[in-house]
């Protein structure tokens, strides 16, 4: 029979531990307040605006032209495509139409920033669970792509290739040998992932049945991209609106029902498959012709508002601008991927392990300056 003085032996006490904003598992400056009771979490508030820059503020001052190069500051890994957002934005509004040349090389870029963006996921997911040596195998793919890159356009990281009308300059001669390379490259190696952390016993235990999202939960909390279509939510931007060049190519959406951390540790690996497709799709097909239409040297939007989102590595990246008619926008949104998907943290981790929050955290491939603008 239990006394009072055996019952408050095992009494527990909740704690208030702090994890960020400098932490290994907290994906850039996040701090996280977390309140625990013992090892299980009680509660998760993220605390936002250590890196805040006001980037949507800065983007009423500046010309439509400045404003793409700030985009590739937001999710520095999906720099390309961000940069692809603005300028569909500002050419719907001016009803221009780039050339199939323009679509063509923009599309390849993106699909090839994506497996860039999962490498390097793949390779810090490992290593939040105690498997170091994916670090090494996943930046010796994603090395290949900068190195695409970086003769394409002359950076690696926060690239600054598109502008509304078309491309700063043509892609390099080297650039379809390259990219046909990487691929036959990266088709070989990518199964070295699976047999190196997927089909890890200890890396399964870690992730099965870990951070669940129902389908219904990802539709009310906004997530998207991979984190949306792990727990079945069809969503992907390049299936139901397509732009670019993404109408013209044969590509599966991945969708997985578990919406548990595995599930959304498959969904991207699976893409990358998707996206070497869509590339050997592209890579032998580019068009002739010209890399910009004329567009005036200041551009002035028409009056009203305007709106286009494109799929990020992250999930669906939306630009609202509205225009008075000036070289600025009247007020510029950015619908970031990242927030959405962040604001679900506590919903999943609630109930589970310290380790299981890094675990969750970690399948949400979270990018801080896209979250904190």
């Amino acid at each position: 029979m239990e006394t009072a003085t055996t019952q408050n032996r095992f009494k527990s006490e909740e704690y208030f531990v702090n994890m960020g904003p400098q932490h290994p598992a907290t994906h850039g400056v996040l701090r996280l307040l977390l309140t625990i009771d013992g090892e299980v979490i009680k509660k998760v508030e993220p605390d936002l605006g250590y890196i805040h820059r006001s980037i949507e503020k800065m983007c009423e001052r500046d010309s439509y032209q400045q404003i793409v190069h700030l985009t590739d500051r937001l999710d520095y890994l999906s720099a390309h495509i961000n940069n692809e957002a603005v300028c569909l934005t500002v050419e719907n509004a001016l009803g221009l139409e780039v050339p199939d040349r323009v679509k063509v090389i923009r599309t390849i870029l993106g699909e090839l920033t994506r497996i860039s963006s999962h490498c390097l996921w793949w390779g810090v997911m490992g290593m939040d669970v105690g498997a170091l040596s994916t670090f090494f195998y996943g930046f010796r793919e994603r090395e290949m792509i900068n190195d695409i890159f970086e003769e394409t356009c002359g950076a690696r990281l926060t690239m600054n290739y598109s502008l509304p009308g078309g491309l700063m300059h043509d892609i390099h001669p080297n650039f379809v040998k390259r990219v046909k390379e990487f691929v036959a490259h990266f088709r070989t190696k990518l199964p070295e992932y699976d047999s190196l952390l997927t089909n890890n016993i200890i890396f399964q235990k870690r992730t099965k049945g870990v951070g669940i999202l129902s389908k219904e939960d990802a539709i009310s909390f906004g997530a998207s991209g991979p984190v949306g279509r792990a727990s079945g939510y069809s969503c992907d931007v390049r299936k139901h609106h397509p732009y670019s060049a993404l109408d013209r190519v044969n590509f599966h959406e991945i969708l997985h029902t578990e919406g548990d951390a595995f599930a959304r540790y498959q969904v991207r690996i699976l893409e990358m498959w998707e996206s070497m497709s869509i590339i050997e799709q592209l890579v032998d097909n580019i068009p002739d012709g010209p890399i910009q239409v004329e567009t005036d040297a200041v551009i002035k939007l028409p009056k009203g508002e305007y709106y286009q989102k494109v799929e990020t590595a992250r999930g669906e990246l939306g630009v609202f601008i509205i225009s008075t008619g000036t070289k600025s926008p009247y007020r510029l949104k950015f619908r970031s991927p990242g927030f959405s998907n962040l604001s679900l943290l506590n919903h999943i981790s609630v109930g589970c392990k310290i380790g299981d929050l890094v675990a969750s955290m970690a399948t949400l491939d979270l990018v801080i300056p896209d979250i904190d603008r």
